[in-house]
């Protein structure tokens, strides 16, 4: 750590609310990805509609896994490095996350969906330990790759990091459809859901 950042965490540590708030955040996270595996299991068995995607049904199917993880783990580590820095800003990442899977179960549930046809798996051994190390393909309604980026970009503060975390939000948005993992709506409702959610959350550790 540097003087600035360690200062930034012993002041915040001496600050009850923000140790409050902190755990508050972080305990319910732990659990819910600790809980995700079951259900995923959940969902990956249960039936749900196909949709006709005219946007979907124009685009070529292309493996893009290796592309679409470089950039998501490269944001991601981009802005654990941000939260490492400024105690605050892990605050409202945590609090924004858990809020995010908490979202995203409910809507899940929801909307039960099978997944677009030509599905091509999104590879990853990192991510798949959330899922209960087999792939699922029925979490579809919003787009977790696409949100989790568009949350960085919103909590990160600095102009180079949110350029480059908008572009990836973008990107992965884009890849995950050209790969058939999600519909467009799946990915185009996850920035209006993000936003609402970061603002929540914004709201909350203020």
């Amino acid at each position: 750590m540097t003087v600035n950042t360690t200062l930034l965490w012993q002041n915040a540590w001496q600050d009850t609310s923000y140790k409050k708030k902190l755990f508050g955040g972080l305990i319910p996270t732990l659990i819910i990805l600790i809980l995700f595996p079951v259900f995923f299991q959940y969902i990956e068995h249960r039936e749900g509609t196909i949709l006709n995607d005219v946007l979907l049904n124009t685009l070529p199917v292309i493996n893009l896994s290796i592309p679409t993880f470089a950039f998501i783990w490269s944001i991601a580590t981009l802005t654990f490095f941000r939260c490492y820095q400024n105690p605050y800003l892990c605050l409202q990442f945590v609090w924004g996350f858990f809020l995010l899977c908490v979202a995203r179960i409910i809507t899940i549930s929801l909307v039960p969906l099978n997944p677009p046809m030509y599905l091509i798996p999104l590879m990853d051994p990192l991510s798949n330990k959330f899922y209960g190390g087999t792939y699922i393909t029925k979490d579809l309604f919003f787009s977790g790759h696409t949100s989790t980026q568009f949350l960085m970009f919103l909590c990160l503060t600095k102009k180079n990091d949110k350029t480059i975390a908008f572009i990836s939000s973008i990107l992965v948005g884009t890849f995950v459809l050209i790969q058939h993992v999600h519909y467009t709506m799946d990915v185009v409702a996850a920035f209006p859901f993000t936003y609402i959610i970061y603002r929540i959350a914004k709201k909350i550790t203020s």
